[in-house]
């Protein structure tokens, strides 16, 4: 049996290859965050999943999976761990990453946030407000 916290990397990668065959790039790198807030655009509605779309059905575990991977591009990008807290039916929701800085950000509310609300909580702003950019179109400024 695997833990809450096994499941999140599964899930990530899982939904990346399923993200990929779909066309969109899902590689673990802040511009894929675009990508996720593409899809988002193209297969829901202000928490409606467009019918015939790739939410349409298996809307939990897919939000679950997409959270995974948005936290797992953040880990990735910027370092942190993550942690769970209980078993209930509501931990999956309650996953959380803890990042270097002593930050915590909470990946698959944020997704589930973006379903219901639409891009009002874009996942690419969100993922911009964690820093996270694409250093070769947006070169960071010194100085």
């Amino acid at each position: 049996m695997t833990s809450l916290l096994d499941d999140i990397p599964a899930s990530a990668r899982w939904i990346a290859r399923a993200l990929s065959s779909s066309g969109y790039t899902a590689d673990f790198t802040p511009t894929s965050l675009r990508d996720v807030e593409r899809f988002m655009v193209e297969h829901s509605d202000h928490g409606v999943a467009v019918a015939g779309g790739l939410l349409a059905t298996g809307l939990g575990p897919r939000l679950f999976a997409l959270g995974a991977y948005v936290g797992e591009t953040v880990r990735q990008t910027r370092g942190g761990a993550w942690a769970a807290d209980g078993d209930g039916p509501t931990a999956e929701m309650n996953i959380a990453l803890h990042l270097p800085d002593g930050s915590i950000i909470w990946p698959v509310q944020r997704v589930t946030k973006r379903f219901r609300n639409g891009p009002d909580d874009s996942i690419a702003f969100y993922a911009a407000a964690l820093g996270l950019t694409d250093t070769s179109t947006h070169p960071r400024r010194r100085g």
